[in-house]
């Protein structure tokens, strides 16, 4: 299966960016197996959710905390979508 998503890796983090042509049928709810700290590095329009929560506007600059094992998901701006990626394994 492709991922809605190109990944660009080095050591230690990853920069994750997200077409404005991705599906949004792609961009599912999911959980990852590891605490995640994301900062956005570019793109406008784009919302990031947690689980029973309202959805929150993400710009670049800021920074969010994904805890292992927490549902949540993006919802679709209408530019490209770029985020460094630092994941803590436990």
């Amino acid at each position: 299966m492709n991922e809605p998503y190109n990944d660009e890796h080095f050591s230690g983090w990853f920069i994750r960016t997200f077409s404005e042509d991705v599906s949004d049928n792609e961009l599912v709810w999911h959980r990852d197996t590891s605490d995640r700290t994301v900062e956005v590095l570019e793109g406008t329009g784009w919302k990031f959710q947690y689980d029973n929560q309202l959805p929150l506007n993400i710009v670049e600059g800021d920074h969010l905390t994904i805890k292992a094992n927490t549902f949540h998901r993006l919802i679709k701006g209408p530019s490209n979508l770029k985020l460094r990626i630092t994941e803590s394994y436990k």
